[in-house]
């Protein structure tokens, strides 16, 4: 009966969707929701948050001023009054699993949200994880609890376990055209999570249990950091053996079936690389069973800020010149190009790192107007002149924003390091590449050193 109740509910659009966290996920999720016709009501425990949205202010890169005001007087409401979550229909939970500082999952951000379902809850409520976490946190950390209130699951309520695909930034894939996998702990909870999304993401991918759902994300993020660990460590390897690595890549990339083109960096950042293999790695220890190709992956990428920094040494030595004491400016802080995220960003270590060892340093970003260091003091961003770059003793490229003007820093830098290979057309004796640390010569040279 409940379950009939909720599908009439999801076809005719009267279920009332509740989602739980207003970040980089539930934000543009609760907007999807909304813009199809359903009543929408984020909740946040931030109350700042929550007034800025009221005030048609978005703080999300990829959700406009615009689209948050036209959703705010149709469908769209935002509170921190949990206890509307009874009147809810489905409830959709976005809340960030970080690592805790021993590198193990921290739960309380679901177990909150969790908790203030339960003391809320009625029946005939389906509610859906969206949270990346380890296999079986939906049986462990929801299920079971609301067991204890003699909750019977695809009974009483139904539950799902449904991982985001959000990738900040990406102007071409979003949450509406993202194929989305979801797993019920019953098929009568499969079916019912998958018409509703389906009702905002066409593409949705049903799979035979949360389990399974919950182990394709971390498949997902996993795969990616091992091959970007593999290519760290041949832009590595290259640079020990006087190797172009970028052209080796290129050249690699074009056998048309058996490979896939990664590209190696000053190491990996956001919420989901650097911490969802934890997630796997973590429970394979518990599960007694060593999971050493991911961790050896883990090793690898973390090493990467500091070999930055040795390239760096290297580069100044060439030019005479000693890291400590230097004038270097580093160009983005982001983790990736084009946002303002820097969670997790390498460009945070490699900074700290170039702290300690004693250089003067100076961050441009055109995204992120501060940020904090290993120290929790807060650093401004600087703007980009012609006339500062040329008083840097070194500008480190680590995040190769679209707006960077290339020629600019060529011509006005007098030592570049580039980590991205963005300045690779332009073959300058004063610009050196990691994983290519031989010195480029040109006749046509821009500036002498």
């Amino acid at each position: 009966m409940m379950e009939k109740q909720l599908m009439t509910k999801i076809t005719n659009k009267t279920l009332k969707v509740g989602v739980i966290g207003l970040g980089y996920v539930g934000l543009p999720l609760a907007i999807e929701f909304s813009a199809a016709g359903f009543e929408t009501i984020g909740f946040d425990i931030n109350a700042e948050k929550v007034a800025q949205l009221q005030r048609g202010e978005s703080y999300i890169i990829d959700i406009s001023n615009e689209t948050l005001a036209t959703e705010l007087t149709h469908h769209f409401q935002v509170t921190t009054d949990f206890s509307r979550l009874a009147d809810m229909d489905a409830i959709s939970i976005c809340v960030p699993t970080p690592l805790t500082t021993s590198q193990t999952p921290d739960m309380s951000y679901i177990e909150s949200a969790v908790a203030k379902i339960r003391a809320n809850q009625r029946k005939g409520q389906l509610i859906v994880l969206e949270s990346t976490t380890y296999p079986g946190t939906t049986e462990e950390l929801i299920e079971a609890v609301f067991e204890e209130d003699g909750m019977a699951v695809g009974e009483d309520y139904f539950l799902c376990f449904s991982p985001e695909r959000v990738d900040p930034g990406n102007p071409t894939y979003h949450t509406k055209n993202t194929p989305k996998v979801i797993g019920g702990t019953t098929p009568a909870c499969t079916d019912l999570g998958k018409q509703l999304y389906e009702q905002v993401i066409p593409n949705m991918i049903a799979v035979s249990s949360p389990k399974v759902a919950e182990m394709s994300k971390l498949i997902e993020n996993t795969f990616r950091s091992i091959n970007i660990a593999f290519v760290n460590e041949l832009a590595m390897l290259s640079d020990a053996i006087d190797v172009d690595v970028w052209e080796a890549i290129e050249a690699a990339g074009t056998k048309p079936f058996g490979f896939m083109k990664f590209l190696p960096g000053p190491g990996i950042g956001g919420h989901c690389i650097p911490l969802d293999p934890m997630y796997l790695s973590w429970k394979a220890k518990a599960s007694n069973f060593y999971s050493s190709f991911i961790d050896l992956a883990q090793e690898i990428n973390r090493q990467m800020p500091e070999f930055v920094i040795e390239k760096a040494s290297e580069t100044l030595n060439a030019a005479r010149k000693a890291l400590n004491g230097s004038r270097i400016v580093l160009l983005g802080m982001a983790y990736k190009p084009d946002i303002d995220d820097v969670r997790e960003s390498p460009a945070l270590a490699v900074y700290d790192l170039l702290q300690a060892k004693g250089a003067e340093i100076d961050v441009v970003d055109p995204f992120v107007t501060q940020f904090r260091d290993g120290h929790g003091h807060v650093v401004e961003t600087t703007p980009l002149s012609n006339e500062a770059l040329a008083n840097y003793d070194l500008a480190i490229l680590l995040t190769p924003h679209s707006s960077f003007d290339l020629t600019q820093i060529a011509t006005h830098s007098p030592l570049i390091l580039d980590t991205k290979n963005v300045f690779a057309a332009r073959n300058c004796d004063h610009i050196y590449t990691m994983g290519n640390m031989q010195k480029k010569r040109s006749e046509s040279q821009l500036v002498h050193v």
